[in-house]
C-alpha cells in the first residue's frame, strides 16, 4: 500500500508524527517552491534540527546527499539520502515572520513561516518555545566571495523533484510552503504555490 500524498497548501503549514527509521520524501510540485522545514524530538521537543550545529558537523553551507542533519545536542535527527532538485537548499536565512514582512513595507497581518510552524505544533499538541532557524528547502540563496548573500529565483524550475529524509529519531516534522511574494525565491512571479509530502 502506498503512503498518502499530503498536501503543504500555498503560503500555509503541515507537519507529522515521524518514526525513526520512516522516510520523508519532500516535493516541489511546480518545481520553484521554498518549503521552510523543520525536525523535533517526538519525546523532548526541546532538542530541534539546527542549522548552525548541522553546518558545524558537515563543514557545508548547503547540505549535500548523505549529510546528517543535527539537533542542538549534536545528534543526528534527519539524514538525506536522495536529493533529485539539484541541491539548492539554504541553511542561513530565519523564517519569515511579522516583523520581516513590516521591515519590507508589509502593512497589516502577512501569513509567515514563523506562524506556520506555531500553527503547525500546536495541532500537534506541541509548544512552540522559538522558532529555530529552518532548513530552507530549494531555497537559491546566492553568496560571493566578499560574503554577500542575495536572494535569487531557482536556478531552474523542476516541477516534481523532490528530497527523501531519513528519520533518524522519532520526530515530529513541520513544513511550510513559504508565503514569500515580495523577493523572487518563489520564482520570478512570487506567487507561492502549495507542496507535498508523503512519510513512507
Amino acid at each position: 500500500m502506498s503512503a498518502p500524498l499530503v498536501e503543504i497548501p500555498a503560503r500555509k503549514g503541515q507537519g507529522a508524527v515521524v518514526p525513526q527509521g520512516a522516510h520523508i520524501k519532500v516535493i516541489n510540485t511546480h518545481g520553484e517552491q521554498v518549503v521552510d522545514t523543520w525536525a523535533f524530538n517526538a519525546s523532548e521537543p526541546g532538542e530541534c534540527m539546527s542549522m548552525e550545529h548541522t553546518r558545524a558537523h558537515t563543514l557545508h553551507i548547503s547540505p549535500r546527499l548523505g549529510d546528517s542533519l543535527r539537533t542542538n545536542r549534536r545528534r543526528p535527527i534527519l539524514t538525506i539520502i536522495e536529493d533529485t532538485s539539484g541541491g539548492i537548499h539554504d541553511t542561513l536565512i530565519a523564517a519569515c515572520d511579522r516583523d520581516r514582512y513590516a521591515l519590507l513595507g508589509i502593512e497589516g497581518y502577512h501569513d509567515n513561516c514563523a506562524d506556520n510552524l506555531r500553527s503547525v505544533l500546536a495541532e500537534l499538541k506541541v509548544r512552540a518555545l522559538h522558532v529555530p532557524a529552518p532548513l530552507n528547502l530549494f531555497m537559491n540563496i546566492p553568496w560571493d566571495e566578499a560574503g554577500g548573500l542575495g536572494f535569487a529565483p531557482p536556478p531552474q524550475r523542476m516541477p516534481g523533484s523532490y528530497v527523501v529524509f531519513r528519520a533518524e529519531m522519532d520526530l515530529i516534522i513541520a513544513f511550510s510552503a513559504c508565503p514569500q511574494d515580495i523577493l523572487p525565491i518563489n520564482g520570478r512571479a512570487c506567487r507561492p504555490l502549495e507542496a507535498h509530502f508523503m512519510v513512507i
